[in-house]
């Protein structure tokens, strides 16, 4: 089995996906991100699943696509929620693991809370809030590195990604 170089985790709004394509490139690898995955696979958006099938459906899918996507080796982003899974957290406690981390002044103007994040189309901030104070603690037990996001470019925090990678 391939082993990812990284794993990117935290909630909606750290930049898991943008800055997971940027560390691709810089090291000249593949980019998966889970949430992508599963709405190429279904054919429908992760906010459409879960109105159409539910949270749990959508949790079975997502538990899947990241056993799937680490196997695969390069960089993988996945989903805010997944680390809560305790089969992918269990799994991912043996891989590299970045944990970028993000208060909601930053995660709000970078995500808008918009309809596109299910469980943060009502009242998205106290949702928010509530949300990372639950996975908090599991995010920062399976982080190897925890990259700060706040007040920082795409840029910035890839280079703190890729120097952990690089052990440098």
């Amino acid at each position: 089995m391939t082993r990812p170089v990284v794993v990117l985790i935290g909630p909606p709004g750290a930049g898991k996906t943008t800055v997971g394509r940027l560390v691709a490139a810089e090291l000249g690898m593949p980019f998966t991100d889970t949430d992508e995955l599963i709405e190429t696979e279904q054919q429908m958006s992760i906010s459409d699943i879960f109105v159409e099938r539910g949270e749990a459906h959508f949790r079975q899918l997502e538990a899947d696509a990241v056993a799937r996507a680490v196997t695969t080796g390069g960089v993988v982003a996945v989903g805010g929620g997944a680390p809560m899974t305790p089969a992918t957290a269990e799994l991912l406690e043996s891989m590299p693991v970045v944990f970028l981390s993000v208060t909601i002044a930053d995660a709000a103007g970078r995500v808008g809370f918009s309809s596109a994040r299910p469980l943060l189309s009502v009242n998205p901030r106290a949702t928010w809030t509530r949300l990372m104070g639950d996975r908090r603690p599991t995010y920062e037990r399976l982080a190897t590195w925890v990259v700060e996001t706040d007040g920082r470019s795409a840029e910035e925090v890839v280079g703190d990604v890729v120097a952990e990678v690089r052990g440098s």
